[in-house]
């Protein structure tokens, strides 16, 4: 059986793997010059930046990459992995290889024989400063910057500019779909759906993008902020005189209800309805805006074919028929092919009543659009009139075919 060493011989051991541990991080504080004034300048740098910035700190060199990798076959220092480590450097002993290689082998030394001089305090406060610096050149993760733009947004004596940075910052980290689910779950929903409420338009403009970005067929997002509530504020956001904002509050709607029953029911119980045959109606409206409330009204209705649901009564009331039909009478032609795409999925739900849509005249309007697009007079608008005519045509064999079904199930 092995003897136990003495303590002193053990202390002793500890002390020279200490000695060598700290003589090689003392390494990283030799690097050259020009290297070591860089990475002071870049320091400087960032310590002004707004705290919600992330910015790869790089080591500064002048040489080329081939006089590096030259370098390091000569004094035989192996190749350093990169990963995400600032700076390019996978781990403290990664960047000790680097900077052993890179540095004055006789100040090394030299400095290796002053760190002997040391004592064990000393020496383990040398290490923690050496850490210290690491852990400043540490690029921030994701979850990182999301705290920090989210700390900004509790914090209410922050400037307006300062809280549209952090949305703005939230705005793009919140894409990816594991970043999206994080949100909620690091307090990130509720101060960005507590600035739907801003006073600020491009405060509750980005707060909506947000919500729309982060829900994009994300069921678990989707649920998380409806039962925040946030759906009865973005459908009053859809009634603003700005069309920016009501185009910002119409994005996120969609990307919340869309695939989504428990949406679609908040939807209604809002009067969502009433909210789409407002810009539907309205002479004021942008015509983007109306094109996006279309699409959102077509995916509703193929979302109720498809699932066999019947939850969307709405769709299917002659109000709001007419509402839809009218908008065929507006000459643009993106918008015609998408009021006929939305028509022609109302005519497939069975509980659309076509007695509903002749009485809202879609055959008459139908009639009039077929003559419109005949007489178009540029050639590049004919091929694209052709194709919406034959959008047209389908929808009003459907539209006749359910007529016809519908009276012969009256007359017996």
């Amino acid at each position: 059986m092995a003897k136990a060493r003495p303590h002193s011989e053990r202390s002793s051991h500890r002390r020279r793997n200490l000695l060598l541990a700290v003589a090689l991080l003392s390494a990283a504080l030799l690097l050259p010059a020009a290297t070591a004034s860089a990475a002071v300048a870049v320091a400087a740098e960032g310590d002004g930046e707004n705290r919600s910035r992330g910015a790869a700190t790089q080591w500064a060199t002048g040489k080329d990459e081939g006089e590096l990798a030259a370098e390091r076959e000569a004094v035989g220092v192996g190749s350093v992995v990169e990963d995400d480590f600032a700076g390019g450097f996978g781990s403290l002993d990664s960047m000790l290889q680097w900077a052993i290689g890179n540095s004055d082998p006789g100040r090394l030394k030299e400095e290796a024989a002053d760190v002997q001089k040391l004592s064990e305090d000393e020496l383990l406060k040398r290490r923690h400063e050496i850490k210290d610096l690491m852990e400043k050149l540490k690029m921030p993760s994701d979850a990182d910057l999301m705290k920090i733009a989210i700390a900004d947004l509790n914090n209410a004596s922050i400037s307006l500019e300062d809280r549209q940075r952090a949305l703005q910052e939230l705005l793009i980290l919140v894409e990816p779909i594991d970043n999206a689910n994080d949100l909620d779950k690091i307090g990130g929903l509720v101060p960005v759906i507590q600035d739907l409420n801003n006073a600020n338009e491009e405060i509750r403009i980005t707060s909506a993008w947000i919500l729309g970005t982060a829900s994009q067929n994300n069921a678990l997002v989707q649920s998380q902020i409806l039962g925040y509530g946030a759906l009865a504020r973005l459908v009053k956001m859809g009634y603003s005189t700005s069309a920016k904002e009501a185009a910002k509050a119409m994005y996120a709607i969609s990307a919340l209800i869309r695939n989504n029953v428990n949406g679609q029911e908040a939807f209604t119980s809002e009067n969502g309805n009433a909210m789409l045959q407002h810009i539907l109606g309205s002479n004021s409206v942008d015509v983007r805006l109306q094109k996006k409330a279309v699409f959102l009204i077509t995916d509703l209705a193929d979302f109720q074919l498809n699932s066999g649901s019947s939850g969307l009564a709405f769709l299917s009331e002659r109000v709001f028929l007419k509402s839809v039909t009218d908008m065929l009478s507006k000459f643009d032609l993106d918008l015609q092919e998408k009021v006929l795409l939305a028509i022609r999925s109302l005519l497939k739900l069975p509980s659309t009543d076509a007695t509903d849509l002749e009485s809202c005249g879609l055959d008459s309007v139908l009639y009039r659009l077929g003559v419109q697009l005949e007489e178009l007079p540029s050639e590049e608008q004919k091929e694209y009139a052709g194709e919406v005519d034959a959008l047209r045509r389908e929808v009003e064999m459907l539209f006749q075919q359910k007529l016809k079904r519908g009276t012969a199930t009256a007359a017996l």
